[in-house]
């Protein structure tokens, strides 16, 4: 199993757990755990609905790509810790990382 927390809006913290080699996204998972993400786009990449901010292990996670850098930088609201949910695989680098659905840019 591969587990991490994820914070909502509201500053409450949930483990969520997820058997290994699924092959979802975060934000599908979030989606499916009916979390509020919008994820306008589907997760293409292209809407940044569906950023989280990765307060424990980011430092675990894969480089974001250019797709992901080019979305977040049309942002007001982010730093070196805000992520799109679409992005990043369900896989063992989720493994231990703490997640905030951020409250609105």
């Amino acid at each position: 199993m591969i587990s991490f927390i994820v914070e909502d809006r509201n500053g409450v913290q949930q483990p969520i757990e997820i058997p290994e080699g699924i092959s979802l996204s975060l934000m599908e998972v979030l989606k499916g755990s009916d979390y509020p993400i919008l994820a306008t786009c589907g997760g293409m990449a292209l809407c940044a609905t569906c950023r989280v901010e990765v307060l424990k292990g980011l430092e675990q996670l894969p480089e974001p790509g250019d797709e992901e850098l080019d979305i977040l930088d049309t942002l007001p609201f982010v730093d070196e810790s805000s992520r799109l949910s679409c992005q990043l695989r369900v896989n063992e680098t989720l493994e231990g990382c703490l997640f905030r659905i951020p409250k609105g840019d």
